[in-house]
Order: structure tokens, then sequence, then C-alpha cells
């Protein structure tokens, strides 16, 4: 088994990678340790919450007991499937803010300015705009990836956005334009009705264009003098290895790409003695600056019977699944995360630090109803908290996972953003748009005013966005916490790149999946010595953020 490129990991970036290379004529090789992603439930955008918590497509990770959460141990789901993660995702589609890539470029990562990276979001594009308005010019119209709007039917959903134009923030009708900040319709990676996976997007293609998928689980990258010659890996007839003449790529996620470079002696060097692993590259930087995104469910009751919840009993499954495999169409056909909103949450800030998820439905991710009955629900949650964590080593064995420990909510600032996105989601459902849907708070409950109140109920009942990054940093070849430099090779070592994101110097404004795709259609290009032209159109930021939140 040998190609000029071994990648590990069939996920948003890796997929992406093999697609671009195989296009380009290079011989490729994806070892993926998960299986197919045929079958209904994965395909479904309305069935979400089932891939996520199936074995068969998510490694089930759990993060360690969470000191400032009570002890709690979060769910950490990574996708184990063909696809990754954006095949059990929920299918959001959020690019980041313009402000995000500046900030990646001016802390060390050269050519990776939202001038550099906007082309790349243009290219893997192809942008539907479902009637709704947006921004054609800031779109790609031809590019592999699908992104389609949901058909906002619901009255709940339309109240949301309404809503926030009522409490005086702007509305946007394209968050992934020139505008983010403000309320809208959400993007989704949905086509046709179904999932469009970084698989369904990139992978089939690739295969189409000679690129081969190998099952097996990476045990470590194999180093000789220095440099990166191939991958080994354990497949169901032994100990193999996939060879590369050319590089190897490790698109593994923010959990599982650390935990290879360590097993293959890449990282801090203490660390890996204490595993008896022998040092190739004393990184201290790799698994460390772990960063996610958290969230609460502000959750009301509903006065009519305006929910999904009407489709949540067997009869109501029943028919929106029969529905969706016999046409593809109805409530399966969507994520239901159809409205958005991205708002500062006090004067000062220069840009969008919360955001919304609108769901017509008071539920929880993991598909338990919260409520007996109509409902409704935004997660909210501060996009850019200051706490990070880590992931190390449990031990040398490739077949085990590692320890990951976020570390969540360790930062003063992070309680009082918490505080006041709760504060400013209730304002938000106070306003007219939801008066004529609108009954009691469920969570948090109206008896919750106080910070001490508020903050029980942060610390027993924020979830994970299911956004890890960070833990193999980009940056200058001369930073030693960084872990790849600007082109994605990792320091110290020859022929070998980390692309996904892991790599993510700072967690970006909403969800990651885009940004992610994004990554792998960059560093294929820096693979193949080649660059976009950069894109110096300017993005739209609140004219008084100095002086005014909305």
């Amino acid at each position: 088994m040998q190609a000029d490129h071994v990648i590990v990991g069939a996920g948003s970036a890796g997929c992406a990678m093999a697609y671009r290379l195989a296009e380009a004529g290079r011989s490729v090789i994806v070892v993926e340790f998960g299986g197919t992603d045929a079958g209904p439930f994965i395909q479904m955008p309305g069935a979400l919450s089932y891939p996520m918590n199936m074995a068969r497509y998510d490694w089930g990770f759990r993060s360690e007991p969470e000191p400032h959460l009570g002890g709690r141990v979060l769910a950490t789901p990574r996708g184990k499937v063909i696809g990754g993660s954006s095949s059990i995702n929920g299918m959001v589609y959020v690019r980041g803010h313009a402000r995000d890539f500046d900030v990646w470029r001016d802390g060390g990562a050269t050519g990776w300015g939202y001038a550099d990276v906007l082309p790349y979001f243009k290219r893997m594009e192809h942008w539907h705009d479902g009637g709704h308005g947006g921004d054609p010019a800031w779109r790609g119209a031809s590019g592999p990836l699908h992104v389609t709007r949901g058909g906002r039917k619901n009255p709940l959903v339309r109240a949301f956005v309404e809503a926030g134009e009522q409490a005086g923030y702007p509305v946007t009708g394209d968050y992934n334009g020139r505008q983010q900040e403000g309320f809208g319709a959400f993007d989704m990676t949905v086509w046709k009705g179904r999932r469009w996976s970084a698989a369904n997007a990139y992978l089939r293609p690739a295969r189409r264009m000679g690129a081969r998928v190998v099952r097996g689980l990476a045990r470590r990258v194999v180093i000789e003098n220095g440099r990166a010659t191939g991958v080994e890996i354990a497949t169901r007839s032994g100990i193999a290895i996939v060879r590369a003449t050319r590089e190897v790529i490790l698109a593994a996620s923010s959990i599982n790409s650390p935990k290879l470079l360590m097993l293959s002696g890449i990282g801090p060097a203490a660390h890996l003695a204490e595993h008896g692993i022998a040092t190739v590259a004393d990184r201290p930087g790799v698994g460390q600056n772990l960063q996610d995104h958290l969230e609460i469910y502000l959750q009301m009751a509903a006065t009519r019977p305006v929910s999904l919840y009407s489709y949540w009993n067997l009869p109501g499954k029943a028919y929106v699944g029969a529905r969706w495999l016999l046409t593809r169409t109805g409530p399966g056909a969507s994520n239901q995360f159809e409205s958005t909103g991205f708002i500062r949450s006090r004067a000062g800030i220069d840009y969008p630090d919360l955001q919304f998820h609108f769901l017509p439905l008071a539920v929880r991710y993991d598909g338990k109803a919260a409520a007996e009955g109509h409902g409704f629900q935004a997660h909210v949650g501060p996009m850019r908290s200051p706490s990070r964590g880590a992931v190390t080593l449990r031990s040398a064995d490739p077949a085990e996972a590692p320890r990951i420990r976020f570390n969540y909510m360790s930062h003063p600032e992070d309680w009082a953003d918490f505080r006041q996105a709760i504060r400013l989601t209730r304002e938000i459902f106070a306003q007219p748009a939801f008066a004529p849907f609108a009954g009691a708070e469920i969570q948090p409950g109206a008896a919750a005013q106080s910070d001490a109140a508020l903050d029980d109920f942060i610390r027993e009942h924020a979830e994970s966005a299911y956004h890890p990054c960070g833990t193999c940093r980009m940056g200058r070849a001369d930073d030693p916490m960084a872990v790849v430099d600007p082109e994605a090779r990792v320091i110290g070592v020859e022929a070998l790149r980390v692309a996904d994101s892991s790599i993510f110097p700072r967690i970006t404004n909403g969800n990651l999946n885009a940004p992610s795709i994004m990554v792998g259609e960059k560093v294929s290009d820096h693979l193949l010595g080649r660059s976009l032209p950069a894109d110096n159109a300017e993005p739209w930021m609140h004219p008084d953020w100095q002086t005014r939140q909305r």
C-alpha cells in the first residue's frame, strides 16, 4: 500500500484534501477506522440526533470530570465513519467571522487572514439561497459542497428573526456574506433533502478519480531520519504500513490528531517519557490549547400546537420517516435549525460573541424531550471563551482513548458572558413576535434571576456544542507552542502535515464544519505549491460597536 499522499481520517478536511489532490493527478490513500455512511438515520437531516449517539458512527469520547461544572463528564462525539463528523453533525454551515481569521494571521498564521481564506470558502461552496435573500457576490456557485436553506415555514422560526429585529438588532440576509451580525436564516449542508457530508461532496468524487480508502486504526506515523514515510495501521489481518512517497497528512480530528502525533514521538517530551515513548520532536504545544463552544438551551413552553412536538410520537415519526424515504421532503429533509442570530453581548466588543441556534421544539441534542408538550428553544453561548484545556495520552496503547479535559468555565469572564447570554435571550423571547406562542419558561425557569441562580443552572446544564479545536495550533515556526507552521507542516518533522480543526489557533465564530473543510481545501493547495489570489472584500462591522451593544 503506497501513494503520493497518505491522509489519516476521512473527515471534513481529509475528504476535501483527497478530492483536490486526486483532481491534481496525485495518488492518494485515505486511512479511516470507521465504516460506511449508508443508512437512513445518517443521511436524513431530521434524524441528526441518532448518528451522534450511535457507537457505530461515533468514537464515543468522554471528557474528564470537569472541575468547574460540578465534576460532570461531558460527551465529546467525533465521527467514526466515512465523512467523519460531517456525517453525524447538525449540518449547520457557518464560515466564521472575518475577524476570526485576521486574528489567526496576526497571531502568526501568516497567509490565513480573511482575504486569504475567503477564496477557499467560495471555491468549496455551491450555494443555493432558497429565495431567502443573500449575498451572491460573497458566495461560491460551483463548488462540491451544496449549501441550502430550510423552508422556514414554521411560524416559530420566523418569529425568532422578527423578535430579534423588535429587540433592536439588525437583520442580515446572509450571515456567511458581508454581514454576520444580526438575525436571519440558517445555512445547512443539505442537498435535495439529504445530508451533504464531506463524504458525499468530496470523497465519492475523489474515489472516482482514483483515491483509495483503506480501513484500519492508525497507530503511529512512521518517521525515518526525521521524515514521515508512512502510517502504521491495525487492520483485521494484522499490522501494516501504508507508505507515502511525498507526504503524510493527519486529518483525524482535534482529539485524534494530537493523540497520533504523541504516539509517534511528537509532543511534550516529559509527557511522552511518562508513557515510554521516545521523543522525535519536542513540541510542548501538542494537545494543548483545546477549545470548544459551550451552550445552554433556554426553553419555552408554547401555548399553541405549532412546534415539532406534533411529530414527537410513534405515528408522527413514522410519517416523517416514510415521507423522507419516499420523497426526500417534509420535516425529515431539514435539520430544523432554520433561524439564527449573531450578536455582541455588550458595547466595546467589535464583532459578535454570542450565537443562537433556534429550534421549534424543546428537546435535548441527544433526542430526549425535555417537555411533555409543545415548546421551542434557543441554544446560546459565548463564542470566544478564554478557558483552555488539553488532550493528553492515557497510555501508549493506540486503541485507548486519550484524556480530554476542556477545563470549561475556568475563567471568571465565562460566567459573566453566560449570564448575559441568558438575559439577552429572555429579552428576545419577551418580544411581541412571540406573544402568540410563548408560555412559561421551562428552563432555567422564571425563578432563576440572580447571578447565583443562573450560575447554578449553567453549572448543571451547560452542554458542549461539539466544536473541539486548537490542539495542534498553527503559528510561526519559531513559536515554541506552535505545532504546525502556516503551511500546516509539523514543526521539526519533514513531510508531515496536520489539516483539521486542531490547527485553529483560536476557535471561530459559529459551527466548525465549514472552516474545517476550508482548511482541507487550503492545505491541499499548499501541498500542490499553489494558492488562490486574495479577496479583499470588506466585511460589515457595526459602526457604533464601541458605544452600543446593538
